[in-house]
């Protein structure tokens, strides 16, 4: 259950802070004054899509926490949302995906808003309805599971029934392209190589004559640098033996010699390995001419190049056993094909024997919601094969009657608004997942009723707080006076902001808030005295004495 709820900067409201019991609790005031925006937060909080237009003009950040009670251990669950569109959520502490805050929340708590029931208008939300009364979500994940697998065959099976014309037009493009780039007979890095290569050709006679000159110098002359070393190791001998900081350099003349002498050698031998011949120049021009081909059609790079010729050959082993994958996929298929009809004529077995358990607790919830005299059919139709889908075979649809003497009718066209909002609270009561201790929210699910039906949906939101917590926005007196706990939400001005409070009120509260919501603002001592008996009665319904925690009063303020 919600025991704690703790709002800042969120649309219009800067602070506000909650406490909840265990029971029935509602929450009024006038219209505007941010009732719905609390079970906004609610869903945020537990997964609900989030949007920087939610964060309060001229904060930078909008906080939702609340602290939920398992029975086991207390949760505490923080969402944050920043005026750039960013958002995190955190679960005891720790960073938590949307996906993570949406489980939890089908743990938890259920939130029907002020226009769900509009839904049942729908008949295609009927099936859904149906299968959430029959617990049916594992069969439907798997008939859904395997209906995609079916989808995915189909579409293997369509792909390799091409034309034969453009199979064997593919079939010659491919092998021409294996056969051009095969021929080559490409190496990773050729054309770098060569490309090296081509430079030291183009430039033969420069290097050999750079390199004759350069051995001369070091080895040949007279005056060569090796013969002049001679002279300049014997004075740095005699300076070593007067000054031992040179004899370092004196201990380095081996190695140094023999560097020079490596070089010389290299010099001596290099020009002759040039090879200056214009053919060569020719034959390395013409490859890389051929290499610069094959990029530009199947590059950027020779690496590309290479992988495409393996793609031709994939390819082209592919087509060529598309014949024999082709039987594979009608085999495989088949047996998907089998497979998910077993399943979904499963769950169609399942949803025709719940779909009258489901009419005839319904039937008894409505009888509690003063439409006792209601006929209801749960239909469940087969569809055509062609229509079958991830829902399985069929369509399920509600046909109603609300009043005796009148044909079943689907309920798309036949109910008022104030009947449709019982239905929907009938079917809630039937249909929710939460678990026993759980928060159901609804916020004004009392649309387009009034008078003894209001007072029949609050006596059916009391007797469903006695296996959950049940948090209600109300604009109706006769539903308010039902609840354990009551909350007032109001909006004032100050200092040119508006401020919302929030109050838990006193006996002498709730009797002052329902005369408000009875008479709207002119309350008259008769009114006061209505709203009084209203909550006498209430309570007396209950078999108890006075509304639970009217012991105190406490209140929680913040500024919107």
């Amino acid at each position: 259950m919600l025991r704690y709820l703790s709002i800042q900067h969120l649309a219009v409201i800067e602070r506000l802070e909650i406490e909840f019991d265990a029971g029935f609790t509602v929450l009024t005031g006038e219209t505007g004054a941010g009732k719905s925006i609390l079970v906004e937060a609610v869903g945020l909080l537990l997964g609900a899509r989030a949007s920087s237009d939610l964060v309060r003009t001229g904060e930078q950040l909008a906080t939702i926490q609340a602290i939920f009670d398992t029975g086991r251990e207390e949760v505490i669950v923080r969402r944050e949302l920043t005026a750039q569109g960013r958002s995190h959520a955190f679960v005891n502490g720790a960073l938590a995906t949307s996906g993570a805050l949406r489980d939890l929340a089908s743990r938890l708590l259920e939130i029907h808003g002020q226009h769900e029931h509009q839904g049942l208008l729908a008949a295609d939300s009927h099936l859904d309805l149906l299968d959430g009364f029959a617990d049916l979500q594992q069969a439907r994940d798997e008939v859904a599971a395997l209906h995609q697998r079916v989808t995915a065959l189909r579409a293997e099976r369509d792909t390799l029934r091409l034309d034969e014309r453009q199979t064997l037009a593919r079939l010659d493009l491919l092998t021409f392209q294996r056969d051009e780039i095969e021929k080559a007979g490409l190496r990773a890095g050729e054309d770098d190589a060569l490309e090296a290569e081509r430079l030291v050709l183009a430039n033969a006679e420069k290097l050999q004559r750079l390199s004759a000159e350069a051995y001369e110098l070091l080895y040949e002359r007279d005056e060569a640098v090796l013969s002049a070393l001679n002279a300049v190791w014997k004075r740095v001998a005699d300076l070593a033996s007067v000054d031992v900081r040179a004899q370092p350099y004196l201990e380095s003349r081996a190695l140094v010699a023999s560097q020079l002498e490596d070089l010389a050698f290299f010099l001596r031998d290099y020009a002759g390995h040039i090879d200056t011949s214009p053919r060569r120049l020719q034959d390395v021009d013409d490859r890389l001419g051929l290499l610069d081909r094959l990029k530009r059609k199947y590059g950027p790079g020779l690496a590309d190049v290479i992988a495409h010729a393996q793609t031709c050959r994939h390819d082209l082993l592919a087509l060529q056993s598309s014949d024999e994958r082709a039987g594979e996929v009608a085999t495989l298929l088949h047996a998907a094909e089998g497979e998910y009809r077993r399943h979904a004529e499963r769950l169609s077995e399942a949803r025709r024997a719940a779909a009258g358990r489901f009419a005839r607790e319904l039937v008894s919830a409505l009888g509690d919601l003063a439409m006792g005299r209601t006929r209801f059919e749960v239909r469940v139709e087969a569809l055509a094969p062609d229509a079958w889908g991830s829902r399985g075979l069929d369509q399920v649809e509600f046909f109603v009657s609300p009043n005796p003497g009148e044909d079943l009718r689907p309920l798309t066209r036949i109910v008022s608004g104030g009947e449709l909002s019982r239905l929907m609270l009938a079917i809630k009561t039937l249909t929710s997942r939460a678990g026993k201790g759980a928060t159901l929210i609804f916020d004004e699910v009392d649309a387009g009723i009034g008078g003894h039906t209001a007072d029949v949906v609050g006596r059916r939101l009391q007797a469903l707080a006695a296996d959950a917590q049940v948090l209600c926005i109300t604009h109706l007196p006769q539903i308010a006076a039902a609840a354990d706990q009551h909350y007032r939400i109001a909006k004032s001005v100050r200092g040119q902001r508006t401020v919302t409070s929030v109050e838990r009120l006193d006996a002498e509260g709730r009797r002052q808030e329902l005369a408000r919501m009875i008479a709207g603002q002119t309350v008259t001592d008769r009114v006061l005295a209505s709203a009084g008996d209203l909550l006498a009665e209430r309570q007396r319904a209950k078999g108890e004495s006075k509304p639970k925690g009217e012991s105190e009063s406490r209140k929680a303020k913040g500024r919107r």
